[in-house]
């Protein structure tokens, strides 16, 4: 996108040639590089604002309105954002996540930077992630965020409204509403460990019928400690998309061992 604001700059440099004669006067050689600057750099602003609008009319009691457009503002900043605080993500096996169907996205989770790199990385896939419930208690202005990406709720401490949740997501990749993405460590991990799955998550696949992508990432929690300073390189790979097939007939407890073992494997090469 920022390419484009690029090229609309200089088309408007140009427009305004028309009307005020820039490129002919004597100090055109600097005057003509800081509109072009001033253009892109309005474009950026009036972005930024548009996802902060979004953001702060989301109303969390309703449901959300706006999503294609949120999604789209979000999926053009990104490469952007990401490129200003030095991120560099390394992926592998990204072209493997089935096109034009939900897939459920099962992930570890070692940073609250996660879900932001999947983004990124799974741009088109329309991600809508199941968050804590704490986030939307004490984090208004990302459960708004969140709220316009649809993403869900779940209370990890009461099984009655957690379960809900995952009733929810179920009826979600039926309708073809959304992919989810999911962190089945069901916490951060603060020492970048795998941690034990909490395997009643898995029954959105096993209810639902829809393919597991099994995901690795890696060093998102160096994000927070070289910001802006210095770079971070992301190790983000898809290890294998599990199909309905292949996991017919399965416990949660079986899906989550197959699931964890992936992960695990995966990691320990990465950190090599």
């Amino acid at each position: 996108m920022f390419g484009i604001y690029i090229v609309i700059s200089a088309v408007l440099v140009v427009l305004l040639n028309n009307f005020f004669d820039i490129f002919s006067l004597s100090h055109s050689w600097w005057l003509t590089p800081l509109l072009l600057v001033a253009f892109v750099f309005g474009f950026v602003i009036l972005h930024g604002l548009a996802i902060l609008i979004m953001i702060f009319t989301a109303n969390l009691k309703k449901p959300p309105k706006g999503t294609k457009l949120f999604r789209f503002f979000i999926k053009t900043a990104l490469p952007f954002v990401l490129r200003v605080v030095r991120v560099e993500v390394e992926t592998e096996g990204t072209e493997k996540l089935p096109q034009n169907t939900p897939v459920l996205v099962v992930c570890n989770h070692q940073h609250d930077f996660d879900p932001v790199i999947m983004y990124s990385v799974f741009p088109d896939a329309h991600l809508a992630f199941i968050g804590k419930k704490d986030i939307y208690d004490e984090r208004p202005v990302i459960a708004r965020a969140m709220h316009r990406l649809e993403c869900l709720p779940i209370d990890r401490e009461n099984d009655r409204e957690a379960a809900k949740t995952i009733i929810k997501a179920i009826k979600m990749l039926k309708d073809g509403v959304a992919s989810i993405g999911l962190f089945p460590e069901g916490y951060v991990s603060k020492s970048c460990e795998l941690l034990p799955f909490r395997n009643g998550s898995l029954k959105i696949a096993l209810k639902s019928q829809v393919p597991v992508a099994v995901c690795v990432i890696n060093n998102t929690r160096e994000i927070a400690k070289n910001f802006f300073r210095r770079k971070t390189k992301i190790q983000f790979r898809l290890l294998d998309v599990i199909t309905p097939d292949r996991y017919e007939g399965m416990h949660t407890a079986e899906l989550g061992e197959i699931i964890h073992n992936q992960m695990q494997t995966a990691l320990d090469e990465i950190r090599k």
